[in-house]
């Protein structure tokens, strides 16, 4: 093994921290013709191995880590993203508020803000998880990206209660990897800027328990404004119908993964997006959009000035 290689041991280490269902995405090591290193789950479906998870604690690939394994619809861990102004102050209230409830949480370090993540003694259902953190959140007036209409805030990992069995839900970058874009590894805070000493941190932790959880959620559910919304079943798509087309006011920029991609008019009018983008269009039927900066349906309408009628469901 060479000088500073990461052991085969280690790499089961990590395996058993944080990986909680054999799905993966890599972070791309060219950028795309936006300057992002995007993230895309391999094309001959392999799995994610130890073998993989050593490559990327060695720095040779990065990969993206699912929370929600939709067999059992529980999550082995629970992440906290915040990178927006001020979000380390936010996640180090959060970890305070966690630790008097006897919960450690190990904050890390990310590109534009921090990570906090929660380990679990054994893996708890994700709407449990969901409804202790977004409770906190409220509680401390922690800002959540979409709720209350909010472009910017903590997101929570998982992001679903729960998934159909075809489903991925959301990846986040799996922890003590290198960012390609950055060229940069982020560490967690409280141990050595070694790979070995940052395991041995983390396995120390005290991982939450499903009593400490169901204690922790006795009396509470999701608060109503971070509440999945139904699905609004639409009709089969008839390009000669007349109804509201996104298409018509903003321009496709690029095609990619069955998606047109653009600004998002929302976060264009916070004076974000600069990449241009961060709205997703379905091709095949372009009523469905989504800004993957967490901006909601109605923001993006209203930033149009094309906002969305109380009868309207397009």
């Amino acid at each position: 093994m060479k000088s500073g290689q990461v052991a085969t041991e280690m790499a089961a280490r990590y395996f058993r921290l944080f990986v909680n269902r054999l799905a993966y995405t890599v972070q791309s090591h060219r950028p795309g013709d936006r300057g992002k290193h995007y993230y895309y789950r391999p094309r001959d479906g392999r799995r994610l191995s130890q073998e993989a998870v050593r490559a990327h604690l060695n720095g040779q690939i990065t990969i993206g880590i699912y929370a929600l394994n939709p067999k059992t619809q529980r999550s082995k861990w629970v992440a906290i993203d915040a990178d927006y102004d001020n979000a380390l102050d936010d996640l180090l209230k959060l970890q305070w508020e966690l630790r008097r409830d006897g919960v450690e949480a190990a904050l890390e370090k990310s590109r534009r803000g921090a990570h906090l993540w929660i380990l679990c003694e054994k893996p708890l259902l994700a709407r449990d998880c969901r409804i202790y953190i977004y409770n906190l959140a409220l509680r401390l007036k922690v800002p959540v990206k979409g709720g209350a209409g909010l472009a910017d805030g903590i997101e929570v990992f998982p992001r679903q209660d729960e998934l159909r069995p075809e489903e991925f839900g959301n990846a986040i970058r799996g922890p003590l990897g290198i960012h390609r874009g950055a060229h940069k590894r982020y560490w967690f805070y409280g141990a050595d800027y070694k790979i070995e000493a940052q395991l041995n941190y983390l396995e120390r932790l005290k991982r939450i328990t499903e009593p400490e959880m169901q204690h922790f959620i006795a009396g509470l559910d999701m608060p109503q404004e971070f509440r999945p919304r139904p699905k609004i079943e639409l009709p089969p798509f008839d390009p000669n119908r007349r109804e509201f087309r996104i298409l018509d006011f903003v321009p496709a920029k690029r095609r990619r993964s069955g998606n047109y991609w653009t600004r998002c008019p929302s976060c264009a009018a916070q004076g974000k997006d600069k990449a241009g983008d961060n709205l997703a269009i379905s091709v095949a039927d372009p009523r469905k959009y989504k800004c993957w900066a967490g901006c909601t349906r109605e923001m993006i309408r209203s930033a149009l000035g094309k906002p969305i009628s109380v009868r309207s469901a397009s």
